[in-house]
């Protein structure tokens, strides 16, 4: 007796098919563990904490690093997530020749509200595993930043981080890769709406 089994993607599949015309323009999706993901319609909270780092990160991170939003990170050989923003080393080609590497990757941060799950049951583990050092959840659903350091793998071939640090939406954190710069949470979370 055979078994059907859902087809899974290598990244130059994945891309093919994009050529192809497989996907539409405004599909939100990404390649996660093989699968295409379609991921889910933003809330308006997720927005206005969208908007609101899009407004603070590039003040903050300025010249010292490329800053992505929503855009492609490759991690080989079948995940291409797309994170809300991320973090990455200055190129010279600014990723003209290649979607960033994992070792191009400083940060990965998600605003989470409706995929809080999702970002942390299969992010968490799929950034680890690249060793992507740190990844940031804005948690809007309990308000505060869930903050991932020091990935691992245990004896059971699981991914994590052994590091997690949580700061209140009226704190300040300083970004792992620059110490010297910080973000004023309270600058970032949408105030809590009360339905």
């Amino acid at each position: 007796m055979s078994i059907a089994q859902a087809k899974r993607f290598t990244l130059d599949e994945y891309h093919r098919l994009g050529e192809l015309g497989f996907f539409h323009e405004d599909d939100h999706i990404e390649l996660i563990n093989g699968e295409i993901i379609e991921m889910a319609s933003k809330g308006t909270a997720h927005e206005t904490c969208l908007r609101n780092l899009l407004r603070e990160l590039p003040k903050i991170v300025g010249d010292r690093a490329t800053l992505q939003s929503q855009a492609p990170i490759a991690l080989p050989p079948n995940s291409e997530p797309e994170p809300d923003f991320a973090i990455l080393q200055n190129r010279d080609d600014n990723y003209l020749y290649g979607h960033p590497q994992p070792a191009d990757v400083l940060l990965v941060m998600e605003v989470s509200d409706s995929s809080l799950g999702y970002d942390q049951d299969v992010k968490i583990p799929l950034y680890a595993k690249a060793g992507i050092t740190d990844y940031w959840i804005f948690n809007l659903f309990d308000n505060y930043l869930e903050a991932y350091s020091e990935p691992y793998q245990d004896n059971q071939g699981r991914y994590g981080y052994s590091n997690k640090r949580i700061f209140l939406s009226n704190e300040v954190i300083t970004f792992p890769c620059f110490p010297d710069l910080s973000l004023d949470l309270a600058k970032v979370f949408p105030p809590k709406l009360n339905f």
